[in-house]
């Protein structure tokens, strides 16, 4: 089978760093925001006015902005991305509601840290779901700092994202919290 873009007909290539120009990148955080004010209460049954054609393509159409979100650490538009009743499948969740998984703040700020770029080398899209791959690389030395994968069921530009699965692991940059350092560098104390 013959490889090819993921990106072949977008706007934008995010597959690795240094494709995306200024320009466009202004134009999809537009895009990001005129997208999720759309986003109706109810999610939208999905049917013959509303087939999964339609969704199909209105996922393709919002992608780009997504990554482009991401790589400006714009934690505000993610959020705006997601339905209230969001639910978030991950080895810290389940996570109900899109203001409960507080954790994805903290992945947010590790993988857009400065020095840092996130790619999407694969994306693929069937109905309303959507796969994709990421990692963040090192802008100096070009090594792994996080990679995931994450499906998300979204419907369209009407629903939003309603479920997100997703595996993440990182390689560097992530510090334990204070009561975890204590008990290992303490541990005759850790138990009193």
């Amino acid at each position: 089978m013959a490889k090819s873009n993921y990106y072949e007909g977008m706007p934008a290539d995010y597959s690795r760093p240094g494709l995306v120009s200024a320009e466009m990148q202004a134009q999809l955080i537009e895009k990001s925001l005129r997208l999720s004010a759309g986003i109706e209460p109810e999610l939208p049954e999905v049917g013959a006015s509303y087939n999964l054609a339609q969704i199909e393509a209105e996922n393709r159409d919002w992608w780009c902005s997504h990554p482009e979100s991401l790589r400006e650490g714009r934690f505000d538009l993610l959020d705006r991305e997601y339905r209230d009743d969001f639910v978030y499948l991950c080895q810290d969740g389940p996570f109900r509601g899109k203001h409960e998984g507080s954790r994805e703040a903290h992945w947010v700020a590790i993988i857009t840290q400065p020095g840092v770029t996130m790619c999407w080398p694969i994306v693929m899209f069937q109905g309303e779901a959507i796969y994709f791959e990421w990692q963040c690389i090192d802008d100096t030395t070009y090594e792994t700092v996080a990679k995931g994968n994450v499906t998300y069921l979204r419907r369209g530009h009407r629903g939003g994202i309603y479920l997100k699965t997703e595996q993440l692991t990182f390689y560097r940059d992530v510090f334990a919290p204070a009561p975890l350092l204590e008990r290992i560098v303490h541990p005759e104390t850790a138990n009193a």
